[in-house]
């Protein structure tokens, strides 16, 4: 669905994103991964034909966005990191406002928009004025513009951004909620936000792509060992010896929780959890956590995104 070849963008001598280039697959969700100033607004502008290129190539279902930019854009939904809401409007009427601006047709507005709502958890505020809704919602409002005249290809730049954890949740369940239907690519500079979103993660360093693949490739390529913290409260030794029974774990350290509860650090792939929450209640603990180890999230984003890209 999105093709993207050798992609620059100079402003001078300075590059903000070098000879960039990946596919994407009609239906993922993808991860745009990078510290802050890496160059993911930059690229996402590229794609949403807001921005143009120095050189390279961006292609959407075969269609280049050079020569038939109009055609491509009726087809992209964009979520800039400041959503572009009016807002001495109503949420239902901005709403009506954009979509008509993208080509609804007239008798089609309102079922869009309130389809739209619908998804995005905005069906009881059709009728507030956009000025009073908190920063979650306004986000909301931010990806429903996006989503409202059915495009093919979503561009969100740091949708979670701002948002309290419980809107968080809320975001991420959202986004995945959009796989299948559409062609999501997801900027964030937070892994833990996007491993838990995306089916892969494309990974920008000081402009340039260095990385991509899923998180478990990606941990395999670089030497991070797979990690998952299983907090509990019973016979810890027990259920160690449980999870080292269940086939892909590797190993498993018992340390002090606080408590009284145990803290087993089990190294394995994230996408045994369910087998490892199963073998632990088995076992006779009383679950409270299971997660992949944040330690190893962090190691595997500084290995991938570097120290020393910019603030």
């Amino acid at each position: 669905m999105i093709q993207v070849e050798q992609l620059s963008k100079y402003y001078g001598a300075r590059a903000a994103i070098r000879n960039l280039s990946f596919r994407i697959d009609s239906g993922e969700v993808v991860g745009f991964l990078g510290l802050n100033g890496a160059g993911k607004t930059t690229t996402l502008r590229i794609l949403g034909g807001v921005l143009l290129p120095t050189a390279g190539t961006v292609r959407l279902d075969g269609l280049d966005l050079m020569t038939a930019p109009r055609k491509v854009r009726a087809r992209i939904g964009f979520l800039p990191e400041l959503p572009p809401l009016y807002e001495e409007m109503g949420v239902g009427e901005y709403l009506a406002f954009v979509a008509a601006l993208r080509g609804v047709e007239p008798g089609r507005l309102r079922a869009r928009v309130a389809e739209t709502e619908e998804r995005t958890g905005l069906a009881a505020l059709d009728g507030e004025r956009i000025s009073t809704l908190s920063h979650g919602y306004r986000q909301r409002v931010g990806v429903a513009q996006a989503l409202v005249h059915g495009p093919e290809v979503l561009l969100l730049d740091e949708p979670a951004n701002g948002l309290d954890p419980v809107q968080n949740v809320e975001m991420r369940a959202l986004v995945r909620s959009l796989r299948g239907d559409h062609t999501v690519l997801v900027s964030s500079h937070i892994l833990p936000e996007i491993a838990q979103t995306c089916d892969r993660l494309l990974v920008i360093r000081d402009g340039e792509l260095v990385a991509q693949g899923s998180e478990t490739e990606l941990e395999e390529r670089l030497g991070v060992r797979a990690g998952v913290e299983v907090e509990i409260d019973g016979p810890a030794e027990a259920v160690a010896a449980a999870l080292r029974a269940v086939p892909g774990v590797r190993g498993v350290s018992v340390e002090a929780a606080p408590g009284g509860r145990a803290l087993l650090r089990v190294e394995a792939p994230d996408e045994l959890r369910p087998e490892l929450a199963r073998a632990a209640v088995g076992a006779g603990a009383r679950l409270f956590r299971l997660d992949v180890s944040t330690d190893r999230l962090e190691s595997l984003f500084l290995k991938l995104a570097g120290r020393g890209a910019s603030a």
